[in-house]
């Protein structure tokens, strides 16, 4: 790997699998899977496969806050998919997600069973079917689509971009993290506007754009991403600030951000959760207590 501009891209690239980075083991050039391995079957028709990245995270908060507004048929089981450990690659998986990223959901209360995956899609499934927190008013809808649809566009560039160069790359060009802050930074700035006038991202109403957005914006701003808070002054942002924290009170929330939570302070990982009760005796620290 080089940041020297005298470097010249070969006539035709070839994969170098030892190219190094966090993620060296796990990323290559194909798709399809690596090893034959079945996924788990849960008690619930939502049976959802993931990890508490962002992308994650919208999906679980998601389902914790269709269940707080008395939606039971959102009762769901979730089971940890550790990418760090190629578990995406799995037949099983691969089978719900050819695209081998977490998070993916079946739905067995449909025939045959129905596979969504792709975060903003999950949350578009989830809120048709649950008739909830995506505006009736067409031009509410709209609104509510288009910044989800923004979130997904924009995110890898903080993500893929932002956060591989400035905390994952093995080693540190200029360049890239200059490039990918300014980008960042940009889109910090697109919230904080549209969030002086509007107090959620759809208008007044609470939608699965404010999720989805949240999931990386909200707990950037917050500090939960990549330790770069002082880096990108998150404290300028002032209306992003204060939408990020109202979200991050709801109970739902918070239940959300626990579950296939494998890092952090052992109260707040729910490694997997399959009934509502699990919050309350399943969470790491108690289960290490037993052992």
């Amino acid at each position: 790997m080089s940041d020297s501009p005298t470097y010249t891209p070969p006539k035709v690239w070839t994969w170098d699998s030892e190219s190094g980075g966090r993620f060296a083991k796990i990323n290559r050039p194909v798709a399809g899977a690596t090893h034959d391995k079945e996924l788990p079957v849960g008690k619930h028709p939502l049976q959802l496969h993931s990890l508490a990245t962002p992308n994650g995270v919208k999906v679980t908060v998601m389902l914790e806050e269709l269940l707080a507004q008395g939606h039971a048929g959102a009762e769901y089981d979730a089971y940890i998919i550790d990418i760090g450990e190629g578990q995406q690659f799995s037949s099983g998986f691969v089978a719900i997600n050819p695209n081998s990223k977490i998070p993916a959901l079946m739905d067995r209360s449909t025939t045959p069973p129905t596979r969504v995956f792709e975060s903003g899609a999950i949350l578009l499934y989830l809120a048709e079917k649950f008739d909830a927190f995506l505006p009736k008013d067409h031009t509410s809808r709209t609104e509510c689509l288009s910044w989800l649809f923004w979130q997904m566009g924009s995110a890898p560039y903080l993500g893929g971009g932002f956060g591989h160069f400035y905390a994952y790359a093995p080693e540190k060009f200029e360049y890239a993290i200059d490039r990918f802050t300014m980008e960042t930074k940009r889109q910090l700035d697109v919230l904080d506007r549209h969030l002086a006038d509007h107090a959620f991202m759809a208008g007044t109403e609470y939608s699965i754009a404010d999720m989805a957005i949240w999931a990386w914006y909200g707990q950037l701003v917050l500090g939960r991403l990549y330790s770069a808070a002082e880096f990108l002054d998150v404290e300028s942002y002032k209306n992003v600030q204060r939408w990020a924290g109202e979200i991050d009170a709801r109970p739902a929330v918070s239940r959300g951000r626990m579950v296939n939570r494998t890092f952090g302070e052992l109260h707040s990982q729910l490694h997997e959760r399959h009934d509502a009760g699990d919050f309350d005796t399943k969470t790491q620290d108690k289960i290490e207590a037993k052992d």
